[in-house]
């Protein structure tokens, strides 16, 4: 386990990182505006998937490797840049489809956490936090390595869900009250297809430049 000033400070700056809206904020966001409040979370929990098998990655020595191949790490900031994008503009596309006003089961949850998985595996800024981040509040003389950085992603996962569920929630639940019709619902649905599309267009922005 890491010493009591490791994990206080790696708590500290997971605060930071998370606690300031970024990608995975908007997206869960998005998601309950398009989806409601049930698939958001969901889509919080898939994607904290994603970003667990980032953590092992990093833990197991692998990130750094990825992050070297220029070539591969910018397929990841694509291929997630552009499954955030697609998803965006899928709910912009099918906003008007009044058979997903009766039920928030509209997609299956299969569906909606394996789309999740993959953002968050994609997710290129979580997995350059936790490359430069874990390492730096190791301490290898006390226990394996790999093992407290794995009990400090699980903190970071821990506090993530948390915050993302929140958002989501209060989103969801905005959508619910003021939905209370198919052209509103429409709206909102649209609302967050753009906004998902905005981030994805960000996200793809960022990695080529």
């Amino acid at each position: 386990m890491p010493t009591t000033a490791n994990i206080l400070g790696f708590l500290l700056i997971s605060l930071v990182i998370i606690l300031v809206p970024g990608p995975s904020v908007l997206f869960a966001i998005g998601r309950a505006l398009v989806l409601g409040t049930k698939s958001a979370l969901l889509s919080v929990f898939g994607n904290a998937i994603g970003v667990g098998i980032q953590i092992v990655v990093v833990a197991l020595g692998l990130g750094l490797l990825i992050q070297q191949s220029a070539g591969l790490f910018f397929a990841i900031k694509i291929i997630g840049a552009s499954m955030i994008a697609f998803l965006g503009i899928k709910a912009i596309l099918s906003r008007k489809d009044i058979s997903l006003n009766q039920s928030e089961n509209q997609q299956s949850t299969k569906r909606v956490m394996s789309d999740s998985v993959v953002v968050g595996i994609t997710n290129a800024k979580t997995l350059v936090f936790f490359i430069a981040a874990l390492p730096s509040f190791v301490s290898p003389e006390i226990a394996n390595p790999s093992m407290q950085m794995l009990f400090l992603g699980a903190m970071f996962l821990v506090v993530g869900v948390s915050s993302d569920a929140v958002y989501a929630i209060a989103a969801g639940k905005a959508r619910d009250w003021l939905g209370s019709s198919d052209a509103r619902l429409a709206n909102f649905r649209g609302a967050g297809g753009l906004a998902l599309t905005l981030l994805g267009i960000y996200m793809f922005i960022d990695a080529i430049l």
